[in-house]
């Protein structure tokens, strides 16, 4: 999925006693089908609004995002929604699965929300993809911070998302389980081919990924 981003601001709303907080400002950039592209910068600088505009989360205050042909900014909420669930797949940095449901059933939410077919192969094949078929039927609390992860990647990619997006995925884990997760996230890509845009602050994550785009102060360094 190609991703294109022209002149986009986006600001937070003020309030009585204070001004708009102005996140990004003018950012344009261009993503290629297929790539695996790093957001890099300083905590504050932008990363994370960016993504979540890149994912249809925010709309931006100015601007356009375009996610192929599609301008994101044009659609209704119905059809952003329809775009994350059928498109777009999410890597968060504490991993947000659902304390309630084991891991299979973690890893199926999306796909139960769609009405697909063949969920149980689906799950599975994305399970044993990630190294975790045995621990499908363990709940969060009984797993380590990497494996959280990894069920948080085949969350994202079980239904073969075109983009996927993570933020700071290595952030909340130590120097041997992040290494895991950014090789896994790299044998991912060379399998699927889904276009891939990471936020970091980590040399060492930065270095996966085919180039870099520096952000400092809500705009794109040059």
């Amino acid at each position: 999925m190609r991703v294109s981003l022209q002149h986009v601001s986006h600001d937070y709303a003020g309030t009585e006693d204070s001004a708009a907080t102005h996140v990004l400002e003018d950012v344009s950039l261009e993503i290629a089908d297929g790539d695996f592209a790093i957001l890099m910068g300083a905590s504050g600088s932008g990363k994370s609004t960016l993504l979540n505009l890149i994912g249809a989360v925010d709309r931006p205050t100015a601007g356009s995002v375009f996610l192929d042909d599609v301008n994101t900014s044009l659609l209704r909420e119905s059809g952003l929604t329809k775009l994350r669930r059928e498109s777009i797949g999410f890597v968060f940095q504490f991993f947000n699965l659902i304390p309630t449901l084991d891991v299979y059933e973690n890893v199926s939410f999306p796909l139960s929300l769609s009405r697909a077919k063949s969920i149980r192969e689906r799950v599975e094949a994305a399970l044993a993809e990630v190294g975790l078929a045995h621990r499908a039927r363990h709940f969060p609390n009984e797993l380590s911070g990497g494996e959280m992860q990894r069920v948080a990647i085949a969350r994202a990619l079980i239904h073969r998302p075109r983009l996927l997006l993570a933020d700071e995925p290595t952030g909340n884990l130590d120097s041997r389980n992040g290494t895991m997760i950014l090789d896994l996230i790299r044998s991912l890509r060379e399998k699927h081919r889904p276009t891939i845009v990471m936020a970091t602050h980590s040399d060492r994550a930065a270095a996966y990924g085919d180039y870099v785009i520096q952000i400092a102060d809500g705009r794109i360094a040059p």
